[in-house]
């Protein structure tokens, strides 16, 4: 009996050591009207995936569907058909492809911004060798030498260090230097889905909701008051979205409450 109420006792610590460990890959705290999720360490960037649906749908039928631990909107998208504005690829294979917009090649701003456009920031997350980490850059920048690109998901623009508006054309400026085209809201304050890197082994994600409300330069404040190495926006306004367990739901206050038709997703499983 001594034997087994020893092996018992040793089987609850090592369970309890385990399921701390586990717990500690993702850390979501709440100040402000900010979510700030911590994926941390090396085994939670094997669990992050990038898809894109087939037809739009919310960001809790996503989480339904995958069953993953959290599920945060992603890359942007046409709401008229569906189709995507930004590259997304899962297990190693493009699954959405803006090229195959029609609308979007059938439009005159695109046409005139195609490179900015299609060049706009992604997120990755790499394989080296036996390691994986994660990088922002433009989406026609190279995978390092002995790299593979696992996943990724289009947004933008670039946040911080520097802030790229007007190079991936959020903005667009006349000779004067008046801003006369604006996409995204990034001049205005409204809800955001930030993400960013720092160190080798976080991934931070904010969900910044309509209880505080943030332009794009509030933004870059923020990612530089958290210390972030990288960080860079996906989808916002009322497309920010995010699913964590059966815990916590985050919509836009807009609509019926069940949140807006999606097209891309990051799922952590």
């Amino acid at each position: 009996m001594k034997i087994l109420k020893f092996v018992f006792i040793i089987f609850t610590l090592l369970f309890t050591v385990c399921h701390q460990c586990f717990a500690n890959d993702i850390s979501v705290d709440f100040n402000n009207g900010i979510y700030h999720i911590v994926l941390k360490g090396e085994k939670i960037k094997k669990k992050i995936k990038f898809v894109a649906s087939d037809d739009l749908i919310t960001n809790r039928e996503a989480h339904q569907k995958s069953k993953a631990e959290l599920t945060v909107n992603a890359g942007f998208f046409d709401p008229k058909n569906g189709k995507t504005i930004s590259y997304i690829v899962t297990d190693r294979t493009i699954s959405a492809d803006p090229v195959f917009n029609q609308s979007l090649l059938s439009n005159p701003f695109f046409r005139r911004h195609s490179a900015q456009i299609l060049n706009r920031s992604e997120f990755r997350v790499l394989q080296c060798g036996n390691k994986f980490k994660y990088d922002i850059a433009s989406h026609g920048a190279g995978v390092e030498f002995e790299c593979a690109l696992i996943t990724s998901a289009q947004g933008g623009p670039l946040v911080y260090p520097q802030l790229r508006m007007e190079e991936e054309a959020f903005i667009v400026k006349n000779s004067e230097g008046n801003v006369i085209r604006e996409s995204a809201s990034v001049l205005h304050k409204t809800s955001r889905t930030i993400i960013g890197i720092k160190g080798n082994d976080e991934c931070h994600i904010l969900i910044i909701t309509d209880e505080n409300p943030m332009d794009l330069y509030d933004v870059q404040k923020l990612c530089k008051d958290l210390e972030l190495d990288k960080a860079m926006a996906f989808d916002g306004g009322s497309s920010t979205s995010m699913n964590y367990k059966k815990e916590i739901e985050v919509v836009s206050l807009k609509g019926d409450g069940a949140g807006r038709l999606l097209k891309s997703f990051m799922l952590v499983y």
